[in-house]
């Protein structure tokens, strides 16, 4: 080994132990990320169905994994870039988002939720796009004043990512999530607006056929 070679076995034995434990503790936050995406997708569809109890139980074991996730990437900060646990984030904050929208509560901060700022918008995106499927529920059960309750949150939603002005290595590909959002809506909008029209001209032929049967009498 030559002279300028020397320090070589030492240097790639610290890199060895480094790269050993960035895998351990990735190995450690694959799964519990996976269970807080399932958690939250889980909390998702158990708002759908008005669970809300337990949809506000399953968003408290996302945090706990979300939180073992985290502690296992201590010695390893740069892990939390990963694709896998910014996903697990995002998907906590759209549970966490659709669960309040449809309670009516007031939405939680990046802060509480404990989340990054990229995380918190997509979330917030994907949870907006997620109010279209609810809504349409609302509609099918004949309460359009939900819907244009939901419709406004989703508008409220898109009209504060669009001034998100940042490039997609900082905010994490939200400029496609928000033009994904803009379709939503644009459907959505048109759903409920034809829905409203059929139930208004619905409402006024029932009151000229109240009105003819009168004449008849």
């Amino acid at each position: 080994m030559s002279e300028a070679t020397d320090n070589l076995d030492s240097i790639s034995e610290q890199i060895r132990q480094n790269l050993t434990a960035k895998d351990a503790a990735r190995e450690k936050m694959l799964p519990r990320c996976r269970d807080a995406i399932r958690c939250s997708s889980e909390a998702i569809r158990a708002v759908h169905r008005q669970e809300f109890v337990k949809a506000e139980g399953l968003l408290e074991s996302a945090r706990k994994l979300l939180d073992e996730a985290e502690e296992a990437l201590a010695a390893s900060a740069e892990l939390r870039n990963t694709g896998f646990f910014k996903d697990a984030q995002k998907e906590f904050v759209e549970g966490n988002v659709v669960l309040t929208i449809v309670t009516g509560k007031p939405l939680p901060t990046p802060d509480v939720l404990r989340v990054d700022s990229a995380a918190y918008l997509n979330g917030l995106a994907e949870a907006a796009s997620e109010m279209r499927r609810y809504l349409l529920d609302s509609m099918r059960q004949g309460d359009l004043s939900k819907g244009e309750e939901l419709l406004r949150a989703m508008d409220d939603i898109y009209d504060v990512l669009v001034t998100m002005d940042f490039p997609d290595a900082i905010t994490g590909g939200l400029r496609r999530t928000t033009d994904m959002l803009r379709g939503v809506l644009e459907r959505t909008r048109s759903d409920l607006t034809l829905a409203i029209r059929q139930k208004d001209l619905g409402n006024r032929l029932d009151k000229l056929e109240r009105n003819l049967e009168g004449h008849l009498e």
